[in-house]
This record gives structure tokens, C-alpha cells and sequence, in this order.
């Protein structure tokens, strides 16, 4: 997948225990879960530090697509762990993949029906979704860019509608849900932590040549200042110099990123399986094989820092604290290459898999 899709926030649920299904992709509330959770799987959805229960924090409706797969059933839920101790480490954040096996004979069938329309017919809302997610336009040039002064706006104006959740119907398209799902009943256990839910939708990120100049100028006018430094030429050390090229490295990283989130500075996730992750520091991480299989992990998504403004924005004082914790730049999620199910699958061809997150701290 060539291209870029970000999560952008739609409506707030009418509560954060809001019941919808694996078909919504969401920030926080309770996990829709397609399958009640297998008690052999309860412990990945416990903070890997405290063993606390963690706190949902997405939900992402993940079906692939291509000339060799084809999976319709298929959700990535990463979890984090609300403890004061535990937001600041590594092993607090998890990941799950929960899909259904696809058997081997209606694979390359099936496939080749879904290669030009990846949508099938399932529901109305998981074609939209998945139409939004896999059906890539030609990428446009785009030369509006947005300055900090406009990202504080942008900022500000969504806190406004945070704080007003329970008011909220400002028509926004949800590819997911065109409106807050209708409610089912389960069983809420009071005493584990939620965070407050709103819903996506998905929209294609349009990269500009603009962006990408001014990202080059900044990095070229930083080399020029520093050659051009009397007190650099008269230095000689290696040492120095290398320590100069790995800041330079991390400037570099980083305006990147800014740049990125400056465009869209709404943008809670970025979805692109089998792409490239959006860095914030020159530390890539490494998020392992497989558990299941072996075989290497590939990037799929990451979450982005507006996310937790969001977040902050719609909580009361006396929760946010708890929320203060979660201080990373960005929680990068890579899965299974193969997306492998076969050595765990359950009698109805279910699979629930840990997968990796790499987190960059500020």
C-alpha cells in the first residue's frame, strides 16, 4: 500500500461504555470484541509492568485485501496502561490482532474477486469504511499548509466541541458510522479503566511539494549556519563532528513529523499496511518477529499526538492526571508479515495475536 490514510476524529459516544461492534473503528471506551475473549488471552489485555487492567485505547477494523490475501474479519486494538508508574514504560502499551482464517482453497478465489473492489458486501458501513481505507485516488498536489497559529485554532475549536460531547451533532461523515452506533446490551464491569470514546473516520493524506520544500530548506539553511560558524571551522574533534551529524539526523526526523501533523492536525492515527512509519526521532525501534510464526513484523499503523489532546480536552479535572502520564510521541503498531492464523486458531477459525509497539517518548 502506496499511500496514507489518517484517522480523523468524528462524533463523541453518548457515553464512554457506548456498545457498537468490531466493525467501528474508535478511539477508547470498551473493545468491541467479535468473539468473547478467550481466557487463555485475557492476560494481553493486562499492563505487561503492573498487571493492571489496561484502558482501550483503539480500535482499528482492519480487513486485507490483495492478490494474495484476502481477510474480511480482522481488528487491531492497542491497549495502555492508566497506572502513574506505567505510561512512561515501554511494556505498558499492547497490541492485538483478532482475525478470522481465511481456508486455503477460497483464498485465491475469493481474492480475485476483491482485487479491483476490495469492498465486498457485508454491511453497509464496513463497505464504506473499507472503500475509504483501501481505494486510493491519485495523489493530488495540495499547497494549503497550516501554521502553528492555525493549528492552536484547529486545536482549540475541537477541545470546544470536546467539552460539549453530550450536545454533539455536528454531521460530520463517519466512513464507519454515519452516526453514534446503536447501543446492544452487555455486561459492564464498573471497575476497569475507560477513556472517553469518539469515532473515526478515515481521510487520505495529500503530501504536497510544498511540504516537502520547506522541510529541505529548514534542514539546508541549518547546514549552511553551521558551516558558515567561525567556531565550527576551528573545530576538529571527530567526536564533535559526529555529534553534529546525529542532531542534524534528529532535526531532520523530526521536522518531518511536524510537518506532517501540522497538515492535519487533527489526525489521530495513520493507517498504511506494509508502509513506512512516520519517525519522531532517529530511534526506529524493534518491534521483533512474530510470536505465532517467526516470520518479520511490518508496519501498519501508528497513533498520533492529537489523539491525546483530544483525550485531555473531554475528561474532568480530576481524571486528567491519570491521562498526564501518557506522554509518547507516537505508539508505532507493526503485525505479522503473513498475518498468520493457523497454529491459533480456535474451532470457528478465530485467532487473537499479540503484535508489537515501538513507542517514541517526547
Amino acid at each position: 500500500m502506496g499511500g496514507v490514510f489518517l484517522g480523523m476524529p468524528g462524533p463523541w459516544a453518548g457515553h464512554m461504555h457506548e456498545a457498537a461492534d468490531h466493525y467501528t473503528t474508535k478511539i477508547g471506551g470498551l473493545p468491541d470484541w467479535p468473539i468473547p475473549l478467550p481466557s487463555t488471552s485475557v492476560d494481553l489485555i493486562k499492563c505487561s509492568a503492573c498487571k493492571s487492567d489496561s484502558s482501550l485505547l483503539a480500535q482499528v477494523y482492519a480487513p486485507i485485501s490483495n492478490t494474495t490475501l484476502n481477510i474480511e474479519e480482522r481488528v487491531i486494538y492497542v491497549f495502555g496502561c492508566l497506572m502513574p508508574e506505567c505510561g512512561s514504560t515501554t511494556v505498558s502499551w499492547r497490541a492485538i490482532r483478532i482475525q478470522k482464517s481465511v481456508n486455503s482453497e477460497g483464498l485465491k478465489s475469493q481474492s480475485d474477486k476483491d482485487v479491483s473492489s476490495p469492498a465486498s458486501s457485508v454491511t453497509d458501513s464496513k463497505k464504506e469504511w473499507k472503500k475509504d481505507m483501501w481505494s486510493f485516488d491519485s495523489l493530488e498536489e495540495d499547497d494549503d499548509d497550516i501554521d502553528l497559529a492555525e493549528l492552536g485554532r484547529a486545536l482549540s475549536k475541537s477541545a470546544s466541541l470536546a467539552s460539549q460531547s453530550k450536545k454533539q451533532n455536528h454531521g460530520r461523515k463517519l466512513t464507519a458510522k454515519t452516526s453514534s452506533p446503536v447501543c446492544t446490551a452487555r455486561v459492564i464491569d464498573k471497575k476497569l479503566p475507560v477513556i472517553p470514546c469518539f469515532y473515526i473516520y478515515a481521510e487520505e493524506e495529500k503530501v504536497s511539494k510544498k511540504d516537502a520544500f520547506v522541510c529541505t530548506k529548514n534542514i539546508s539553511s541549518s547546514i549552511k549556519d553551521h558551516e558558515n560558524d567561525p567556531a565550527t571551522q576551528e573545530e576538529t574533534w571527530e567526536v564533535e563532528d559526529y555529534e553534529y551529524d546525529r542532531t542534524l539526523n534528529a532535526d531532520r526526523v523530526y521536522l518531518k513529523f511536524k510537518k506532517r501533523v501540522d497538515a492535519y492536525p487533527e489526525q489521530c492515527f495513520r493507517y498504511s499496511y506494509g508502509g513506512t512509519p512516520l519517525l519522531a526521532s532517529g530511534d526506529a525501534g524493534d518491534p521483533g518477529t512474530c510470536r505465532l510464526c517467526g516470520a518479520a513484523r511490518q508496519y501498519e499503523m501508528q497513533l498520533m499526538p492529537p489523539l491525546l489532546y483530544f483525550l485531555q480536552e473531554a475528561v474532568s479535572e480530576k481524571e486528567r492526571h491519570a491521562l498526564d502520564n501518557w506522554n509518547w510521541m507516537t505508539l508505532i503498531v507493526y503485525t505479522c508479515s503473513l498475518n498468520c492464523s493457523k497454529d491459533n486458531s480456535s474451532d470457528d477459525g478465530w485467532i487473537v495475536a499479540e503484535e508489537a509497539v515501538v513507542v517514541q517518548y517526547e
